[in-house]
């Protein structure tokens, strides 16, 4: 047998050579042209928008010419391959995971920074989160070991995960909790609330179907999935939080102590009266016109920063909040710096439309600015709905025709004449 000629190796060899170049150069050419972004915070060149440029813009607050996407997503931000690209994503989809949220959401210059807004005594966001009892679960663990004799009192033991109040002193004497392991509990009742009703807490990765679904982390509350499937990413946060968003936990169901089962809602809502409470329900009429946001502060629902054991350590808007008693109005202030923390709140959520220096603001008895309410020029008071963006006129206990005992000022004492029952509404 005859070997093959040498100046047709060199054909074969170069034809092969020229195939391989062709082929190269038709890979290269199937892929997307890069597009650089170089955002102002990091000032690293990625190549994100590449693949999504067509993603809506997260939220106004963040920018992707500032942000980008690697300093809150991670990422291999030079990468072209999506499978490399996304390899050193931070909590897969949601990087405001709990696991996560310190690298992604965090920062001196993001969200667990010092205070810097007049008035702010609350600048760690996320210290706040990771303590507040929407994480750890710890009331719900407390109540239950404590009822049936796993521990001497209702105060937090055990969270949902391990964590140390790092912003000492406290408020509640609770500097650190320890991981709640149900295999450890030797009564079955509390191994079974373990392992049935663990599922709603911030890290808590839900149960599948429809009626448990929900996101971990910040996006929990400030990506709004109400009424989706949650089976595509929702490129989106929000400060203007629905009521239907506060639902998705809240009011999906009940959880039974007689069988430490969850069990859903059987009523269909067909108008929001009957969405926003289930039939068992008592409300006044604020209490279902507004969305819970408009009441209940940053505060009572982010933490803290100091480990509770129970709702009631931690919620303190009242009706006399915003509608005042009858021996004074409502607690206000009036904005004297631009630098006040309700300016800032009003800018980052535009209901209000510009807070000014002079502008009177009812607060808490914390001092906490409720910055969406405010007195209007004929004295009266107006309250804006955050994610509504309706206007409310307040009315006033002070010389109004109310007749409660001036040391009966609680809400409690409101509801005994102003709660109705939702059948009775129309």
């Amino acid at each position: 047998m005859t070997s093959m000629p040498q100046y047709v190796k060199i054909l074969l060899c170069s034809f092969f050579l020229l195939l391989a170049v062709l082929l190269a150069g038709w890979r290269y050419s199937q892929q997307p042209k890069p597009v650089a972004l170089t955002p102002v915070l990091s000032k690293e060149t990625e190549y994100c928008l590449t693949c999504h440029a067509n993603l809506p813009e997260i939220s106004p607050s963040h920018p992707v010419e500032t942000f980008g996407c690697v300093i809150c997503h991670g990422g291999q931000r030079l990468a072209l391959d999506a499978d490399l690209a996304h390899s050193t994503m931070r909590g897969g989809r949601n990087p405001s995971d709990l696991s996560v949220v310190e690298v992604s959401c965090g920062g001196s210059n993001c969200h667990n920074r010092l205070p810097n807004h007049e008035g702010d005594l609350y600048g760690n966001q996320i210290q706040r989160v990771q303590t507040s009892l929407q994480a750890t679960y710890a009331g719900a663990i407390a109540q239950v070991r404590y009822a049936f004799g796993a521990q001497p009192d209702p105060s937090a033991r055990m969270g949902a995960f391990a964590v140390q109040d790092t912003t000492l002193p406290t408020s509640t004497n609770i500097t650190s909790l320890s991981i709640f392991d149900p295999k450890s509990e030797m009564n079955p009742a509390i191994r079974s609330f373990g392992e049935n009703c663990l599922y709603c807490h911030l890290s808590a990765n839900p149960l599948p179907g429809p009626a448990y679904a929900h996101l971990v982390g910040c996006a929990a509350c400030h990506t709004p999935t109400a009424n989706t499937t949650l089976e595509q990413p929702i490129h989106q946060l929000t400060l203007a939080v629905p009521y239907t968003q506060c639902n998705i936990c809240h009011n999906r169901g009940n959880y039974s102590m007689l069988d430490m089962q969850f069990h859903p809602r059987q009523d269909q809502a067909v108008d929001r009266l009957r969405d926003y409470y289930q039939p068992i329900a008592q409300f006044t009429h604020c209490e279902w016109t507004l969305d819970c946001v408009d009441c209940h502060t940053r505060v009572e629902a982010m933490g803290d920063g100091d480990l509770h054991s129970s709702k009631k350590e931690v919620q303190y808007v009242q009706c006399r909040t915003c509608h005042g008693t009858l021996a004074e109005p409502p607690l206000t202030r009036t904005i004297i710096s631009p630098n006040d923390l309700a300016v800032y709140l009003a800018f980052i959520n535009p209901v209000v439309g510009d807070l000014q220096v002079g502008d009177t603001i009812v607060v808490t008895e914390k001092g906490e600015p409720v910055w969406n309410m405010r007195r209007v020029a004929d004295g009266n008071f107006e309250l804006y709905g955050k994610a509504s963006r309706k206007r409310f006129t307040v009315p006033l206990v002070l010389n109004s025709k109310c007749q409660q005992k001036e040391d009966e000022q609680a809400a409690r004492y409101c509801h005994t004449c102003h709660i109705v029952e939702r059948n009775s509404l129309k």
